[in-house]
């Protein structure tokens, strides 16, 4: 059994060391948590679990604490993929919720596995997922000031090998900040998120990057097709250099290979197993 999360990359909210040991200790506390919890449970419920201590963290971009688009709204995604089912699940620009990732969980089990906007609000609602007020005090100053010296890149994930052999990927996140209302990232993408029996990715950085790339799908799809996690990995973003790719990446095989890998220093991430515990 193996765990490994990220949590964007640690100057999204400002370039000072602070802050990054704030995130690697919240990293440091969650991921014991998941791993805690995957003693009992499946790769995807630890998955969805572990990304709502993320969301829950106003350290992070995602759920409590995300970035506020051009027009002062608070638009959040997730996605869930469960790599022994093959399902595909995720929730777009939603708004006024807690845990988009619970709603992404929720639609595992819905034929329409993919909603966006009010479609996506209105869903949350009649299934108890009640008005919240994910805004921060911090958010709110960025917004205001519009620090545009600040890189404001920042999901968080979780990729989890359970003890059945399963693995599951989960993504979250409050889009770039000042962004364009519908935008869409890769986090509530197969290009973000993808999972399968043999190997599971969740990317971080910038959404269109990502999309582009095919990053996640394609890392997951060449290990499937024998190469290793690593040598899946590096080829992928070697290909995202003609356009200076930015995205971090963390993922995990049914073999139990760990590999974290990203294009601009520096993404917080923690993995879990047995024997290790990594913080970066």
């Amino acid at each position: 059994m193996k765990i490994i999360i990220h949590g964007g990359f640690f100057s999204e909210s400002g370039t000072n060391q602070e802050v990054k040991h704030a995130k690697q200790e919240a990293l440091k506390q969650i991921v014991q948590q998941g791993y805690d919890y995957l003693q009992t449970h499946t790769a995807t419920e630890t998955v969805v679990y572990t990304v709502s201590l993320l969301e829950n963290n106003e350290l992070f971009n995602a759920g409590t604490g995300s970035q506020i688009q051009s027009d002062g709204c608070i638009r959040l995604s997730a996605s869930l993929m469960d790599g022994r089912t093959l399902k595909f699940s995720g929730i777009i620009n939603v708004e006024e919720v807690k845990n988009p990732i619970l709603i992404a969980q929720k639609l595992q089990a819905a034929e329409d596995k993919v909603l966006s906007g009010k479609g996506a609000q209105q869903y949350a609602r009649e299934n108890g997922f009640d008005y919240y007020n994910p805004e921060t005090p911090q958010r709110r100053q960025e917004y205001e000031t519009k620090l545009n010296d600040s890189i404001r890149l920042g999901t968080v994930g979780c990729v989890a090998l359970d003890a059945d052999g399963n693995l599951a990927a989960a993504t979250s996140t409050g889009g770039k900040g000042f962004e364009m209302p519908g935008r869409v990232s890769d986090s509530a993408t197969v290009a973000g998120n993808y999972a399968n029996g043999v190997a599971a990715i969740s990317c971080t950085g910038v959404g269109e990057d990502i999309v582009s790339g095919g990053v996640a799908t394609k890392i997951v799809t060449r290990v499937s097709d024998g190469m290793t996690l690593q040598q899946a990995t590096e080829k992928t973003l070697t290909e995202m250099k003609p356009f200076d790719g930015f995205v971090g990446i963390i993922g995990l095989t049914a073999a139990g290979d760990i590999y974290y890998a990203d294009t601009h220093p520096y993404m917080v991430w923690a993995s879990y197993d047995e024997n290790i515990k990594v913080f970066s």
